[in-house]
């Protein structure tokens, strides 16, 4: 029963082992040399204006996670399209209620002022 295992678990070994091996090769084989300037964190080639360590404010937060909240929604509608004539009226009804509810919560954030930038 395990026969059928033994390939993926050559190959995943197989690729453990490289990864490993190149993190270990370059760690000894590596060049060691500091300097001022590879130290200094790397911005797009400009010298930084603020410090690295300043916070973010909890909107920029807030609308990473609406955006994958609304995103992973809207992944419903590929299945949703290919069974359209499948499902009938009671599947369109579903959906359509499913988009009122996605309306409803897009406008709620909307009005309460969280996809706002300032």
């Amino acid at each position: 029963m395990l026969e059928q295992y033994i390939g993926a678990t050559i190959m995943l070994l197989l690729c453990l082992g490289i990864a490993v091996g190149m993190v270990v090769l370059t760690t000894f084989l590596g060049p060691k040399r500091k300097f001022a300037d590879k130290m200094e964190p790397f911005e797009c080639g400009e010298s930084q204006l603020v410090s690295p360590h300043q916070r973010f404010s909890v909107k920029f937060y807030l609308v990473g996670v609406l955006f994958v909240l609304f995103d992973v929604e809207a992944v419903f509608f590929f299945p949703w399209a290919i069974l359209f004539k499948r499902l009938g009226m009671y599947g369109f009804i579903e959906m359509l209620l499913f988009i009122l509810i996605l309306g409803v919560g897009l406008l709620y954030v909307w009005k309460r002022g969280a996809l706002d930038w300032e």
